[in-house]
């Protein structure tokens, strides 16, 4: 197994507790492919635990390194990066959305359950230079705590571009793929996704047979599983491969992961490397 995948699987290991929570806040769907969303008093918490100062002073600092790890020089002094950090005056903007994943219950075939969960929710963050960050939150011991800052905005894009629709975006973590479920069909909205559903989509059975077979054997209780290649590792982990980013928790409690409890989520390196601080 490869360091990428290795370190994906700790990960995402340790926080399955996380996404299961965060699963929790949502009511059963009344649906197979409707997933459901928190309310509106949870997404308000959500929202004001990114506004938090010390977020802020965090999303900075993120802004100013540009992608340099915090372990890497960036040829300035401390003084030079706090000033930098200060001149990106960074700010939120746009709703704190809801992020879906692929379900291990649809995966495995249970009856009445919808596509996707709730993993986490998402606040984009935008510096005074234009560069964008996605800060990600989720519900640890009774209330929303910031755990990681992505770079980009996918999270609340896909759920904009998938909302004006009619459906709601989700996310196959396994391939890095997004996708939007609406009427009862699974449609691409990346190229990743259209590599996996064709350019047309599929229906939500037929969605459901293509996990199943990519994932099936791979679930928490599985052979796959017992071997210790879904996890099992030391939890003192970097975060998984993704965008380049920053997690706000104590090392390998950074969110990334999916209710697949990591099983897969190493089978692809994505393209870009988050930053573990």
């Amino acid at each position: 197994m490869s360091s990428h995948r290795v370190r994906a699987t700790r990960t995402a290991t340790a926080l399955a507790a996380v996404a299961l929570a965060a699963v929790a806040l949502a009511p059963a769907a009344h649906a197979a492919d409707t997933p459901a969303a928190p309310g509106p008093g949870e997404l308000a918490a959500a929202r004001s635990a990114t506004q938090q100062p010390a977020v802020l002073d965090r999303l900075g600092h993120f802004f100013a390194r540009k992608g340099v790890p915090p372990t890497q020089s960036l040829g300035i002094s401390p003084a030079d990066e706090a000033k930098a950090a200060t001149a990106a005056a960074p700010r939120l903007t746009g709703d704190t959305v809801p992020v879906y994943t692929l379900s291990a219950a649809f995966v495995a075939g249970r009856a009445g359950t919808p596509v996707a969960e709730v993993e986490f929710t998402a606040t984009t963050a935008v510096a005074a230079d234009g560069q964008r960050a996605s800060v990600w939150t989720a519900r640890q011991d009774g209330s929303w705590r910031v755990v990681n800052i992505a770079s980009g905005g996918d999270e609340t894009d896909y759920a904009a571009r998938a909302a004006a629709d009619g459906g709601t975006a989700f996310r196959e973590p396994q391939i890095d793929a997004w996708y939007e479920v609406k009427g009862g069909r699974v449609l691409p909205l990346d190229e990743d996704a259209r590599r996996s559903v064709g350019a047309r989509g599929t229906t939500v059975a037929a969605y459901q047979q293509l996990v199943h077979q990519r994932y099936g054997d791979k679930l928490p209780g599985s052979a796959y599983d017992a071997s210790g290649k879904a996890g099992g590792f030391d939890t003192a982990a970097a975060a998984p491969a993704d965008r380049d980013g920053a997690p706000l928790l104590a090392a390998g409690t950074a969110v990334g992961l999916t209710a697949l409890a990591g099983t897969v989520l190493g089978l692809r390196q994505r393209r870009r490397a988050r930053i573990t601080y």
